[in-house]
């Protein structure tokens, strides 16, 4: 298979050549094909959801289990209307406050979405990019699109289109290039028909901005210890335990470790391999740290704009996989914000089989 790159401008869709890759797009998924395209958090792969042969050919490509469900983006709440069997009325007012945006609502899923989508589970993941390329691609192809991260199953996930290509060309039919995300993590998914409510996976919209919107709610506990074997079914896109992983080994340390001494220990403690470093700004001892001393360097962003690191995550730990480093050292910024979706990722990226 040969992958197609093409290209939309995201400040000028109405431009000839934007709508001449758009209509490319969006009749590749009418057809039943694969397509990556930008959303406002990373790059998703997309098939038509209501297609059971296109949205398998989605888990064919990632080599995803079929045990992990995915994510349904629409571009209006008109096109929810068949998805669904229900709307509680706390889930209306997250829609209100935070759709087109980086929100999934598990609901009550019809009988058109295809038991592959869910996991065989009864609740579907909707969401409304807040994108324009990921929102026109919808329209124009005139149907909801299923659409995972476009990286292997697992891995670091794609923030630019050469990520997607790094990972699937040759297994997808398209990738629509708008040039890189913005947020750079996956949305924030949301259970609102359960009492609290369930963050399975924390993103851009946080608990708290949840509970001053909708009520009581809290984090998903996930057991700490991977299992021995794979899942029947995840309750959600998003909570397995090894996921967005480098290549190399992601060392994890606390801010009041990020010192000389100890990031030459934890070196020494790796003596044949190439270490890379994802290092901030503005984080204590970062000044004084021997930048000769590793293999490579990624500027990861300023320590205190956990937006920026957030944004700059995944590009990092593939640059440094891609510059052969074996092994990455990551300081963990505080829980705060982003920051918890930030430490959610680098938690499930370090996690060791």
């Amino acid at each position: 298979m040969q992958t197609l790159r093409l290209h939309a401008n995201s400040d000028a869709l109405s431009e000839a050549s934007s709508q001449i890759a758009l209509d490319q797009a969006a009749a590749i998924l009418r057809r039943g094909g694969t397509v990556a395209f930008p959303t406002e958090t990373v790059y998703g792969l997309g098939a038509n959801a209501l297609n059971a042969d296109a949205v398998a050919a989605i888990f064919t490509a990632k080599q995803r289990p079929t045990w992990d469900p995915l994510i349904v983006h629409i571009c209006d709440q008109a096109m929810l209307q068949a998805l669904v069997t229900e709307i509680p009325g706390t889930a209306r007012r997250l829609m209100q406050a935070f759709w087109p945006g980086p929100l999934t609502l598990l609901l009550p899923r019809s009988s058109v979405i295809p038991d592959a989508i869910t996991a065989g589970r009864p609740l579907v993941g909707v969401r409304i990019p807040r994108h324009p390329v990921a929102l026109e691609l919808i329209r124009c192809a005139g149907v909801p699109i299923a659409a995972p991260s476009a990286n292997r199953f697992g891995y670091t996930s794609p923030t630019t289109a050469q990520h997607v290509l790094d990972d699937l060309d040759g297994r997808i039919d398209a990738v629509l290039d708008a040039g890189p995300t913005a947020f750079g993590l996956e949305s924030t998914v949301l259970d609102p028909t359960a009492a609290p409510m369930v963050v399975y996976r924390p993103g851009a919209i946080t608990l708290d901005q949840i509970r001053k919107t909708a009520g009581p709610a809290e984090l998903f506990s996930e057991s700490p210890i991977l299992p021995s074997e794979p899942p029947e079914a995840l309750p959600s896109p998003g909570v397995g335990l090894r996921h967005y992983a480098p290549d190399a080994r992601l060392i994890l340390l606390q801010p009041n470790e990020w010192t000389n001494t100890q990031l030459h220990s934890q070196a020494q403690a790796f003596p044949q391999d190439r270490i890379g470093l994802m290092l901030p700004t503005g984080v204590p001892g970062a000044s004084a740290i021997s930048e000769n001393a590793f293999a490579a360097i990624f500027h990861w962003g300023n320590w205190h704009n956990p937006e920026e690191l957030a944004h700059r995550l995944f590009a990092g730990l593939r640059y440094l996989d891609a510059l052969g480093c074996t092994v990455i050292l990551c300081p963990v910024p505080p829980a705060v914000g982003i920051g918890v979706a930030i430490r959610d990722r680098l938690r499930k990226a370090a996690m060791r089989s």
